[in-house]
């Protein structure tokens, strides 16, 4: 079994190139530091390969050599790499800027390396494509707006990928992580866990990595296969609604 993991470097990727090198020959991206996809790449026995998926050119390569290493085909693209604003800003003062990169990395990034994938599934008739997106897909934040708009999107993408491919045999699945302990949310952890010490989650506790890596565990194991499209709640029942 063959799996392309987007920024699987650190946080919620790594977390799942773990869960998955057990089963799966694994090509993990990163773009930041070598040194935690090195180190991945020696605790896993996994391929890492420097993609920005913003760009063209490296979603192409990316695939290339996917195709390369993997002549048995590919089983299951993990569309998880993503960032968040590099500064916080109410939405009346947000730039331009910040939002196309945004929109690059976060939205038109895994759409497209989706498409190229899915071209290639259908080759096969066979695989599976998750995209790790966010409770910010459905929650407004108005001091990173250019976010919730990116993870909107892309809840949309695998929307009308499933639509796409369902008849074809190939699953598409969204994941909505909630709070989760990563580097993202480094700076606002504290804030974070007083939240949710005060009742914000139902479940009483922060995600970690290895939660989202048991669901796309199940992914790939075909558990849901007959769940085209579905988005799973993966978020301490944040997504619950109570008077």
């Amino acid at each position: 079994m063959n799996a392309i993991v987007t920024g699987a470097s650190r946080g919620i990727g790594r977390g799942i190139a773990l869960e998955l090198s057990s089963t799966h020959h694994v090509l993990a991206t990163y773009l930041g530091s070598r040194d935690h996809a090195e180190s991945l790449r020696a605790q896993t026995g996994c391929d890492i390969f420097r993609c920005d998926i913003s760009r063209p050119e490296d979603r192409e390569a990316l695939i290339a050599h996917a195709r390369e290493i993997f002549p048995e085909g590919l089983d299951l693209l993990v569309n998880n790499a993503g960032i968040a604003p590099r500064e916080r800003r109410d939405v009346l003062d947000a730039t331009e800027e910040s939002f196309d990169e945004l929109m690059a990395t976060n939205l038109k990034g895994p759409h497209f390396l989706t498409q190229l994938a899915a071209r290639w599934m259908l080759e096969q008739k066979r695989g599976r494509i998750v995209f790790v997106s966010s409770i910010s897909a459905f929650t407004a934040s108005v001091n990173r707006a250019e976010y919730c708009i990116s993870k909107a999107g892309e809840s949309m993408s695998r929307m009308v990928f499933a639509q796409r491919l369902a008849a074809e045999g190939i699953g598409v699945f969204e994941i909505q992580p909630g709070i989760i302990r990563t580097d993202m949310i480094a700076k606002v952890e504290k804030v974070y866990d007083e939240k949710i010490a005060g009742g914000l989650l139902p479940q009483r506790r922060m995600g970690e990595p290895r939660d989202i890596a048991q669901v796309v565990r199940s992914i790939a194991a075909g558990h849901l296969d007959y769940c085209a499209g579905q988005v799973i709640h993966a978020d301490g029942g944040f997504h619950l609604r109570s008077l």
